[in-house]
């Protein structure tokens, strides 16, 4: 777990894909209404001290709208190192969520978040109409092989979740070609519905599954799935024709699940601070009770993690911290034998593995091979390796996928992705270090590429790629001959026409020099680039994250109104290799907020905005760094949207009982030290929030967010109104029913950019007159 969005990310706004951590404070019931009007009769009242929070020109067109609450006061008082803290908001915490005061304060904030929004209420229809109208509602996936299927998902018109699908391979025993294509006509064999999500989340407000795992004989899929947005999950095996239930399900695991051969699964259960501690094995038929712990990670520092080979001959559990990794292996073959060591832990060494033939590929990285290396080793002599690909300072390689006769190497340069294949010598030869990988070309001066699922056996490499301005393609990559054939560009309705937008790479200096990459997307007939333009600029920068430049459909409804888009990749994550990461965590942590304001005022110089037009926008880990610009230059911005924000970064990190805690002291630091304390308060939001002006803030949480408590959140807001002097927006917005990704239908999540969107335009003073083309 981090705080971060998983599988996607990014989309923290931008739906990230492949974070591989289980748990990041970085991946719902509806609320009942309460008997508050949006507007009231009753005049603004002041706050308990600081802030009239009188609504500005730009808050809004109801004249009366419901006062703010003021959070009440009452003391805990927190010391360390001679240093006293005072939290008057500390009674927010509730970790059963049932507090009645807790409860109806955010139902409060809700209530009066609605009121100062309802004179946009028709603009954010507008919005969630106008995106909603450039999905085409009724469509499939791209078709994936899986031995004798083609596996796919279907979307329905006006459904919020997905039916998985499959049909049978007319010719399974024929090669696979880049150019195969799934029928679907009368004669083509019919399709079946495997699981239907929007079934089983009849009863549920939230619903959302996290595996979907098809057993190596297709005759059993097991899933997990999340009806609460807490990520704790129930597993179900069914029987893939009939939909039967096979067995018992499996209570309080994670989403890491896989299979074992036809009989047998592999799982991962938390602890009671929600760190993934334990892996089992579970026969089918057997109860859960029986089933066997094939290992405890005992050092709280420590989470684990599951992974299967391309091959499917072997498991993997990594335990790993933020900067150690050791590798167990589970042969599928061999169940007798447990977990054996195949990486053994040393501190400051990272590994990912795999496996081919009579070999492990292993990616490592060390202190003095920080962008990793590759190597590999025998099956039966795992100490004994050889260097495939040696360590490059100016390369990281991100990722490795497998296949029978081809190695591909996802790596980074420069700020960019690459994706390099090499040929592998025949099975049974020796591996020696690869020479003469081919680079696949792309077209986008940024973008961003991931790998899909691909047949282990085949000569053809799946990819999805997207830029800021192209929609998200699914390839087939014959590796043999350098062919790529689209198989499926995601439908933009609404005239979407991609040679429209414009998308570029600028550099900003920070303080100390070092030259921090963004990307930059706008509509060329929309905007000026006479600092007359609104900007939206996004930033995240923890955990070695990388925000590559992806699309967003409905990004296109701030371009269209004339917003230039901008990502600022700075510090703290990943995109320009390992010390990138290592310069903005612990000690270094400032640097990741000092290179977003430096990439603001660098906007700002060249005439992309004022600050009179700067909006910015964060998530999660993301939203701490909203939180700390915010109170460091208040000044340098319009409008600011902070997502579920990680920003009592201090009384969380102190409390080893809150989820994530322990694990993550190597990103933050362990305030437990003085140096750390000291430091880590000297940025903590909510520690450092102070009597000045602020621009217009959003604030949303999840009542049920395990990454990042709600009450953190509501913590900011609350001191944000006690302290602040200025009349702007303050706006916190509490889901009561989801977690840390908001709700689960794929609607509803459009409705949260719609609200976003609209309270950017009123923050801006951009709202349209009823009636005009942009209303």
């Amino acid at each position: 777990m981090a705080r971060n969005l998983r599988g996607a990310g990014a989309s923290a706004v931008l739906y990230l894909p492949g974070v591989l951590f289980y748990l990041n404070r970085t991946r719902s019931p509806t609320t009942p209404p309460l008997a508050v009007p949006r507007c009231s009769r009753t005049a603004l009242s002041s706050t308990s001290s600081g802030s009239t929070a009188r609504m500005s020109a730009a808050a809004g067109n109801c004249s009366d709208p419901v006062a703010p609450p003021a959070a009440k006061k009452v003391e805990h008082r927190m010391e360390m190192f001679g240093d006293v803290r005072i939290d008057n908001y500390y009674w927010l915490r509730d970790d059963s969520r049932s507090d009645p005061d807790v409860l109806s304060h955010l139902q409060r904030e809700n209530a009066y978040t609605d009121s100062v929004m309802a004179g946009t209420k028709q603009l954010e229809d507008n919005l969630f109409a106008e995106i909603r109208g450039r999905i085409k509602e009724d469509d499939i996936s791209a078709p994936t092989r899986r031995g004798p299927y083609y596996y796919y998902n279907r979307y329905l018109e006006g459904k919020e979740y997905i039916q998985h699908c499959r049909r049978l391979i007319p010719d399974s025993e024929a090669p696979p070609s880049v150019y195969d294509k799934m029928p679907t006509g009368p004669e083509a064999p019919p399709e079946q519905v495997i699981l239907d999500e929007n079934i089983k989340a009849q009863n549920h407000p939230f619903y959302h599954v996290a595996a979907f795992q098809v057993n190596p004989s297709n005759k059993l899929v097991a899933y997990a799935e999340d009806t609460k947005g807490d990520e704790i999950h129930t597993v179900y095996v069914i029987n893939a024709e009939t939909g039967a239930t096979v067995g018992k399900p499996l209570a309080n695991v994670t989403s890491y699940l896989e299979w074992a051969g036809d009989d047998a699964l592999v799982y991962i259960t938390m602890d009671e601070i929600l760190r993934p501690d334990k892996v089992w094995l579970h026969r089918l038929g057997t109860e859960q009770s029986d089933d066997i712990c094939l290992y405890h990670e005992k050092d709280d520092i420590f989470s684990l993690d599951l992974e299967v080979s391309e091959s499917k001959k072997f498991l993997f559990v990594a335990s790993e911290s933020k900067n150690t990794t050791s590798t167990f292996y589970f042969n599928v073959s061999k169940p007798e034998d447990g977990l054996q060591v195949l990486t053994p832990r040393i501190y400051g060494e990272e590994t990912r593995v795999s496996h081919r033939g009579n070999n492990f590929f292993i990616r490592r990285r060390s202190d003095l091979f920080y962008n990793s290396e590759l190597l590999a080793c025998p099956l039966d002599d795992v100490s004994n390796t050889t260097v495939l690909i040696p360590h490059r300072e100016s390369v990281k390689i991100t990722d490795m996928q497998l296949f029978a006769d081809h190695l591909v190497l996802f790596e980074r340069e420069n700020g960019s992705q690459k994706v390099t294949v090499y040929r592998l010598p025949a099975l049974g030869e020796p591996l020696t270090q690869l020479q003469g990988g081919r680079s696949i070309d792309f077209v986008d001066p940024v973008f961003s590429v991931d790998r899909s699922e691909s047949q282990f056996s085949s000569n053809i490499l799946r990819f999805t790629y997207s830029s800021m301005r192209t929609p998200p393609s699914a390839y087939d990559h014959d590796m043999d001959t350098g062919i790529s054939v689209v198989k499926k560009i995601e439908t933009v309705l609404g005239g979407f026409d991609e040679s429209n937008y414009v998308i570029e790479r600028k550099w900003a200096t920070a303080p100390d020099g070092t030259q921090i990459p963004m990307s930059i997307v706008y509509r060329k007939n929309m905007v000026k680039l006479d600092a007359s333009d609104p900007l939206l600029l996004y930033g995240y920068g923890s955990y070695e994250i990388c925000i590559d430049p992806s699309f967003k459909g409905s990004r296109l409804s701030l371009l269209d109104r004339g917003f230039i888009y901008v990502i600022a990749h700075i510090r703290g994550g990943g995109e320009m290799g390992r010390p990138w990461y290592d310069n903005g965590k612990l000690l270094k942590k400032k640097n990741t907020f000092t290179d977003f304001i430096a990439c603001a005022e660098y906007l700002i110089e060249k005439g992309y905005c004022t600050k009179e037009k700067l909006c910015i926008n964060g998530r999660s880990a993301g939203g701490l760094l909203m939180g700390a610009v915010l109170n460091m230059r208040p000044d340098l911005f319009m409008a600011a949207v902070a997502g579920v924000p990680f920003v009592d970064v201090l009384t969380t990190m102190l409390d080893p009982t809150i989820p994530l805690t322990t694990s993550e002291w190597e990103e933050w630091g362990d305030p437990r030290t003085e140096e750390y304390y000291h430091y880590m308060k000297s940025y903590s939001p909510v520690d450092n929030v102070r009597a000045q002006n602020y621009p217009h803030i959003l604030v949303t949480a999840g009542l049920n967010d395990p990454r990042v408590l709600y009450s953190e959140p509501a913590k900011f807001v609350a001191k944000l109104r006690d302290l602040k002097t200025d009349d702007n927006m303050l706006l916190f917005k509490c889901e009561m029913g989801a977690g840390h990704f908001s709700k689960s239908g794929r609607f509803e999540k459009l409705q949260e950019d719609a609200f976003t969107y609209a309270f950017l335009l009123k923050a801006l003073n951009m709202i349209p007159t009823q009636g005009s083309a942009k209303f």
